[in-house]
């Protein structure tokens, strides 16, 4: 009789279980949409904002910095802190948090008041990468590895349909109402965040495994890191110098919106693709293949006409975009010491700062250089991700055995 009732509870349980991870999925990629729609609008306010204060570009940059840099820099206090409430209430709290921040700025009549808002906003978008990510991961386990792209597709949904929203309003209202109305957005992404994620984690504790200590997992840790630094860091490179030559090759300003919407197209079905092609084939396999293409495509570009250049774009974007799935997946085969959360966080901040830091050197390295020299070093540092790739087969392969056991 006791046997009948435990595989009832079992036959229940699945279905709970199955459930409470399309929740968790769900609202993770709720948060990304939203978070990442946040992060990318700004860069249709800057010409405004250049107008409205007079800021040259090195202000504009700086400006951005506040919000890029406060997300950023942010990662692994924020994760901290937010590592003492529930996933749910930490989602929708720095969800207000980030819209608060649009807030202030429609409400400001001045330059500091946008500034005060930018990091206001960024403190509330740091939290969002590490505990989104770790509430996909903690809810599917060792099947994460695809949930986990899916999510990673969700922000280019954000950044995808955000700044185009914007650029329509901006049409027809001046900015602040503009930026009252994304904090409205953000206000109801909270409120369907709280509807939408289970009450409870699938696995109550925050970390797994978090005695698991293998002895190569930092080792390997750090190579991730370092791989998805490279990784950003030729996505970066390789959109900075793409406009420029689209204009040596008789491009304009409608082709090279044309061209980015290819690219980030491309991009949206590699990270959809590419989590789940490193689940089949495995990480090593995957990524050395996406960034040896990735290279070829890029150095392919400078040859090229310009309608050639065009049709190869989406392809370009799947290799280019597509990387950051399965790197993102891999956290949590090498967390160290298990603690998932916390190794999201540490990844995060070397990708994003990589992001920030990567525009500069090769800005730098083409005034002396040149363009073609610029879009070439981007090639090479896809390259450069190879033997790093090839000494993770160690760490992978140490992590799996202690899975197993």
């Amino acid at each position: 009789m006791s046997r009948t009732l435990d595989i009832d509870r079992s036959d229940r349980a699945l279905p709970e279980a199955t459930t409470t991870q399309r929740r968790s999925l769900g609202g993770a990629c709720i948060a990304h949409v939203l978070h990442d729609g946040y992060t990318d609008l700004l860069y249709v306010l800057l010409p405004v904002w250049q107008a409205e204060f007079g800021l040259s570009y090195a202000g504009l940059a700086a400006l951005r910095s506040l919000y890029y840099g406060t997300m950023g820099g942010l990662q692994v206090p924020a994760d901290r802190i937010a590592g003492r409430l529930s996933i749910r209430a930490a989602l929708a709290l720095s969800t207000l948090v980030a819209a608060a921040g649009f807030v202030v700025m429609g409400l400001s009549g001045g330059l500091f008041g946008l500034c005060a808002g930018l990091v206001l906003a960024g403190i509330g978008s740091s939290i969002q990468h590490p505990r989104a990510s770790f509430l996909v991961s903690d809810a599917y386990g060792r099947a994460a590895r695809g949930p986990l792209g899916i999510y990673n597709f969700a922000g280019d949904i954000g950044k995808a349909t955000f700044p185009v929203a914007v650029a329509v309003l901006l049409g027809v209202l001046a900015w602040r109402p503009v930026a009252g109305l994304m904090a409205l957005v953000g206000l109801v992404a909270a409120v369907t965040l709280v509807a939408v994620l289970p009450r409870r984690p699938l696995v109550p504790a925050p970390t797994r495994a978090a005695k698991s200590g293998a002895g190569s997992s930092r080792t390997g840790f750090t190579l991730l890191m370092a791989v998805g630094a490279l990784d950003t860091a030729t996505r970066m490179g390789t959109l900075l110098f793409l406009p420029f030559l689209l204009e040596a090759k008789g491009g304009t300003g409608t082709t090279t919106g044309l061209a980015l919407a290819l690219v980030f197209a491309g991009g949206a079905f590699g990270k959809a693709v590419c989590g789940w092609l490193g689940e089949r084939v495995g990480v090593v396999r995957s990524v050395v293949v996406t960034e040896a293409i990735t290279a070829l495509l890029v150095a392919a570009l400078l040859p090229l006409p310009l309608v050639p250049t065009l049709v190869l774009l989406p392809a370009l974007g799947v290799a280019l975009n597509g990387t950051s799935s399965v790197l993102y997946g891999t956290v949590p085969d090498l967390a160290p010491r298990g603690d998932t959360s916390r190794a999201f966080a540490l990844f995060y901040t070397a990708v994003i700062g990589s992001g920030g830091i990567a525009p500069i050197a090769y800005g730098a390295f083409a005034d002396r250089a040149g363009e073609t020299a610029g879009l070439l070093a981007a090639a090479a540092t896809a390259l450069a991700t190879v033997p790093l790739v090839l000494a993770l087969r160690g760490p992978l392969k140490a992590a799996q055995t202690h899975t197993q056991e």
